[in-house]
Order: structure tokens, then sequence, then C-alpha cells
């Protein structure tokens, strides 16, 4: 959303980004978030980096960004945000967890840090992020998974270091998730890098 402060963190990746006037971005949420980008969509965004900054509204680069407008409108929204708190303690251990986030972090353990009792800090924590403790804490470990599976890091030691009690566990999470499992993920992740490498010199 327009002027809503955000970061970014991209490990081993290329991006582009796509600037939208406010008053016709098609999303009107006040929240950021991660949408599931079609095949469409993927193509039309390569195609948008070609685009002059004084673009002809009425011609075919102006029905090409009017398309990509309405597949950013219809976009699903993917699970893959972990909002943190105001509070400024609860934030530093959010912001900590997120640089090595473990299922296995408790949140007793957490409300001893913060000095309050196990249901004060499971009712404080709703109100400073709005998710759950667990659900937060598992959108904590699939965000940490993602760029580990887009650089081929194996199923097993992903799992294994977040916490999980298997890969198998790790996997039911994940395709409850996000609907595909790790390695349809991967597999998906690989096939799009090659469809972005520029042709072969002939």
């Amino acid at each position: 959303p327009a002027g809503k402060p955000h970061q970014v963190k991209m490990l081993g990746v290329s991006t582009r980004s796509l600037y939208i006037e406010p008053a016709v971005a098609p999303r009107p949420g006040p929240l950021c978030e991660v949408l599931l980008v079609t095949p469409l969509l993927h193509q039309l965004l390569l195609a948008s980096a070609e685009l002059p900054a004084r673009y002809d509204v009425e011609g075919r680069d102006g029905a090409l960004v009017r398309l990509m407008l309405h597949e950013l409108r219809q976009s699903v929204t993917l699970p893959l945000f972990a909002p943190l708190p105001r509070d400024p303690e609860l934030a530093r251990q959010c912001t900590a967890f997120l640089q090595c986030p473990d299922l296995r972090s408790s949140p007793a353990h957490w409300a001893q840090r913060l000095n309050r009792s196990h249901r004060t800090f499971t009712r404080f924590f709703k109100q400073q992020t709005g998710l759950s403790f667990s659900a937060w804490r598992q959108q904590a470990c699939l965000l940490a998974a993602l760029p580990q599976l887009s650089a081929g890091v194996p199923v097993t030691r992903i799992a294994l270091t977040l916490g999980y009690a298997s890969p198998s566990a790790f996997a039911t999470m994940f395709r409850r998730t996000l609907g595909e499992s790790p390695s349809e993920f991967t597999e998906r992740t690989r096939n799009q890098d090659t469809l972005n490498e520029p042709p072969a010199d002939s």
C-alpha cells in the first residue's frame, strides 16, 4: 500500500519492481501482501521491464499495463507475512527470532523473558501482531525455509534446522500452507529461473 513502511530481504535472487500510482492501485487493503505470481503475470512482469517511463497509454504498452493490473487485482494472497509488533521489547525478540527461527521455541520461554504470565503473553502477542504465537512462529519458519529451498538446500536439513521432528512434518505444513510440496516448489522455482536466463549467444 502507498506510504506503508516495509522491508525486503533477498538472498541470491533477481527481482523486478513495478511502481504503481496510488490512484490506480489494484489492491485496496491496508497491509503488505505476498501474492502468488501466475505464469501469465510472471511474463507480464518480465515484459514490463522493457516499457519506457512514458509509454503509450492507448497503445499496446497501455494494454499490457492494464492487463497486469487486472492480474494483480485477482492474485491469490500467500500466507507469507510475519508482522512485527509495536511494543519495542517484543519487537526486538521477534526480530531476533526471524534471524534464527526454531519451531521448538515455546511461548512459555518468551513469556518468561518478557516477565509476563503465559496467559498474559498469549493475549498480548495476539493483540500486537494479529496472529497467535504458534501461527506467527510457523510463518517465521516458512519465511526462512523458502530462500533455502530456492538455493537448493536439502529439505531434511531445512526441516531439522527449523526444529521440525521430521522432514515429513515440515512437508505437511508446507503443503497445507502453500498448496504444494517443498520439492514441487523447488522444481517450479528452478523452471522459472531457467525461463529467465538470457538466450545463449549464437
